[in-house]
C-alpha cells in the first residue's frame, strides 16, 4: 500500500512538472488578455478627457485643466500597462522557447538511448567475426558447387562432334593463311561459290578468252592498215 502511494506520489510529481510550462503559459496569457483590455479602457478614458479639455478650453479653463490632469494620470497608467504587456509577451515567448528546447533535448536523449539499445550488443570484434563467418560460408558454398560439377566434366565426348569441331578449326586455319598471304587458289575460290555461280564461272571463262583474242586481232589489223 505504501509502495503504491510512493509510486503515485512520484508519478504525480513528474506529471505536474511536465504540465508546469503549459500552466504557466496559460496563466500568462490570461494576464495578457486582462492587460490588453485595461490598455484599451485607459486609451478610451484618455480620449474622453482630451475631448473635455478641448470643449472647455475657451469657456472654462479650470474644467479644461482638470480634464488635462486626469488625462495625464490615465496616460501614466497606460504607459505602465503597455510595459507590463511587453513583459508578459516576452515571458510567454521565453517559456515557449525553453519548453521547445526541453522537448527537443528529450527527443535527442530518447534517440541516443535507442541507438545505444540497438548497438548495445554490437562491437567491432563481433562485426569482424560475423564478416569472417560469411566469407567462410561463401568459400564452402563454392567448394560444394565445384564438387557437384566434377562428375559432369569427365563425361565422354561424341566422336562426330570432335570431327566437326576439327573440320571447323582446319577451315579457320586455312582462312587465316589466305588472309595473311593474300593468295587464294582458284580452285578454292570456285569451291567456295554456290553451285550456280560455279557453273557460270566455268562456262564464261572460255568465252572471255575468245573475246580477248578477237580484240587483240582487231588491234593488230588496225596497226597494219596504218
Amino acid at each position: 500500500m505504501s509502495g503504491w502511494g510512493l509510486g503515485g506520489w512520484f508519478g504525480g510529481g513528474a506529471a505536474k512538472k511536465k504540465e508546469a510550462p503549459k500552466n504557466a503559459i496559460l496563466q500568462l496569457r490570461g494576464t495578457l488578455d486582462m492587460l490588453t483590455k485595461r490598455e484599451k479602457h485607459l486609451q478610451n478614458q484618455m480620449d474622453e478627457e482630451d475631448a473635455k479639455a478641448r470643449k472647455f478650453v475657451s469657456t472654462n479653463k479650470a474644467a479644461a485643466k482638470a480634464a488635462l490632469r486626469r488625462k495625464k494620470q490615465f496616460e501614466h497608467s497606460l504607459e505602465q500597462t503597455s510595459a507590463q504587456i511587453i513583459t508578459i509577451e516576452r515571458e510567454i515567448s521565453s517559456i515557449e522557447t525553453a519548453n521547445i528546447n526541453k522537448e527537443t533535448l528529450d527527443a535527442m536523449k530518447n534517440a541516443s538511448n535507442a541507438m545505444k539499445t540497438i548497438h548495445g550488443g554490437l562491437t567491432i570484434d563481433k562485426v569482424d567475426a560475423t564478416m569472417e563467418d560469411l566469407r567462410e560460408q561463401h568459400a564452402i558454398g563454392e567448394e560444394i558447387a565445384e564438387a557437384l560439377t566434377q562428375g559432369a566434366v569427365g563425361q565422354a565426348v561424341d566422336d562426330d562432334e570432335l570431327e566437326d569441331e576439327l573440320a571447323d578449326l582446319q577451315q579457320e586455319e586455312l582462312d587465316n593463311k589466305m588472309l595473311r598471304t593474300g593468295n587464294v587458289p582458284v580452285s578454292d575460290q570456285i569451291s567456295r561459290l554456290p553451285n550456280v555461280a560455279q557453273g557460270e564461272v566455268r562456262g564464261k571463262a572460255p568465252v572471255q578468252e575468245e573475246d580477248d583474242e578477237e580484240e587483240e586481232l582487231k588491234r593488230l589489223q588496225a596497226e597494219m592498215a596504218m
